[in-house]
């Protein structure tokens, strides 16, 4: 199941924390420092806490990156990181909005490929690798992301990359969504898979080869004569990795055609 993560109780704190390093140095992600006295030196900042609550997922997992984990951690009493971060929802929202940033994702005026096919090549690519780096965003929901830098990064990209090709300001949003949901799915999917190996010890191929009694004991050919057609046509000779790189190959491709083919003449 995905961690929820909602960020509703203080919306406003929660853009102050994830606009902190676009803001004057008096918002409200400095108060805690300027909280501590007057001479006193603080031992950490925003940035320090969220890059550690990254590292520790990498390392161990999302459910590590507790506030109390991160406290023992970072050296600090749990109490002392709540005047960095009000709670583990706003954490994990900092958290997903820096890895978003980590994409090297040219902005406006940066060079760029000059197709518009392999600019969102380029997103895929990077937001692919991203979910690789860490796996645990495959277990964040994204029904409500952080509006934070690295989201707004990713999401002015890729309509930059379809504004040339003449559709309509819905339709370039509609298939700029389009590519961010099919992209990041498959992503996530394929990090949640990386995590059920890592995790059971097991590759997800070795467990199918466990349940080939399925095929010669329970498989009815007449209920499923679309998969016995498929398999007699050697359809199913891909490793689970394979078949998954192919499809998202194909899926990818035919949404691109699918946009391409809207464009004007």
């Amino acid at each position: 199941m995905s961690e929820r993560r909602s960020g509703e109780g203080q919306p406003d704190k929660t853009l102050a924390l994830l606009w902190r390093n676009h803001r004057q140095p008096t918002a409200l992600a400095d108060e805690p420092a300027r909280k501590r006295g007057a001479g006193r030196r603080p031992s950490l900042n925003v940035d320090d806490v969220v890059q550690a609550g990254i590292q520790l997922a990498d390392d161990q997992g999302l459910a590590a990156a507790s506030m109390g984990g991160l406290a023992k951690e970072l050296g600090v009493g749990t109490m002392t990181l709540y005047t960095y971060v009000p709670s583990k929802d706003e954490l994990l929202d900092l958290m997903v909005d820096q890895v978003l940033g980590e994409r090297e994702l040219p902005g406006p005026g940066a060079p760029r490929p000059d197709d518009w096919r392999a600019q969102v090549e380029l997103y895929s690519q990077q937001t692919r690798a991203m979910f690789q780096r860490h796996l645990w965003l495959s277990q964040v929901s994204t029904i409500r992301p952080p509006v934070g830098p690295g989201m707004l990064a990713g999401r002015e990209y890729l309509l930059s990359a379809l504004l040339g090709l003449g559709l309509g300001a819905l339709e370039t949003n509609t298939a700029a969504l389009a590519i961010t949901t099919y992209v990041d799915s498959a992503a996530s999917l394929e990090a949640e898979g990386q995590l059920v190996e890592r995790s059971t010890g097991q590759t997800n191929d070795a467990w199918w080869y466990e349940r080939n009694d399925l095929w010669e004991t329970y498989f009815d050919v007449d209920r499923h004569p679309a998969m016995t057609t498929i398999w007699h046509a050697d359809g199913y000779q891909s490793t689970t990795r394979e078949a998954a790189a192919d499809s998202y190959r194909y899926g990818l491709d035919r949404l691109l055609d699918g946009i391409q083919a809207m464009k004007p003449q």
